[in-house]
């Protein structure tokens, strides 16, 4: 029987640098393990129940719902500690490092919602900081299956990525073309969309669309 794809987003962080930063996802991991990725997940029911109170810049006229915006800030705040959003009053969000960590922890395991988060530390969402480029369904064959939204973010100011070793065997910045280049090489598992979403970094950085083909 043919599994139904689940929602997800992935985000594609690019620094100053315009380098890429990989994760390499543990040899224990049920689906692509061993792969090297962006950081992502599914869509959970939480992501589709945030208040538009603590969002700024809400995507509007999307073919798909706003949730994934919201799994792909949450997902990557889980994973490596990044988060696009500010306090209520415009400043930038200051967690001291064990504060973070608890949060994370707290997300990972399911302790805490991602809407209570933003309540009890009153932060608004900066979705705008999201570029949507495309979209891949995994094939019919796989045990496994996503219907996955990439997404591009610059680094915010003042933030470095601090990967969660629970989720992630190591991380890295890379550029797009090394990445590629080390994949051919054989040196790199990647899947297919990993594959499609770095060419069409590169397409972008080279003066083209930020697009996927279909």
């Amino acid at each position: 029987m043919t599994v139904l794809p689940k929602p997800a987003s992935t985000v594609v962080l690019i620094d100053h640098m315009s380098r890429v930063y990989l994760t390499k996802r543990p040899a224990t991991m049920k689906f692509l393990a061993g792969f090297y990725v962006f950081p992502g997940g599914a869509v959970e029911e939480g992501d589709y129940v945030v208040d538009h109170a603590y969002i700024t810049h809400s995507i509007l006229n999307e073919p798909f719902s706003s949730a994934h915006y919201i799994a792909a800030v949450r997902e990557i705040f889980e994973e490596v500690g990044i988060l696009f959003g500010s306090q209520g009053d415009g400043f930038p969000i200051q967690f001291q490092k064990e504060t973070e960590q608890e949060y994370r922890r707290l997300l990972v395991n399911r302790d805490i919602s991602f809407a209570q988060l933003l309540e009890q530390e009153n932060i608004r969402l900066h979705l705008d900081c999201l570029r949507y480029f495309g979209h891949r369904i995994t094939p019919k064959e796989s045990a496994y299956r996503f219907d996955t939204r990439f997404f591009l973010a610059e680094l915010p100011e003042g933030q470095t990525p601090k990967p969660d070793l629970n989720e992630i065997d190591k991380a890295f910045w890379i550029a797009p073309e090394e990445a590629l280049l080390s994949y051919q090489n054989g040196n790199m598992l990647l899947a297919p969309p990993t594959v499609t979403a770095l060419q069409t970094v590169i397409n972008y950085q080279k003066g083209g669309a930020l697009l996927m083909p279909r």
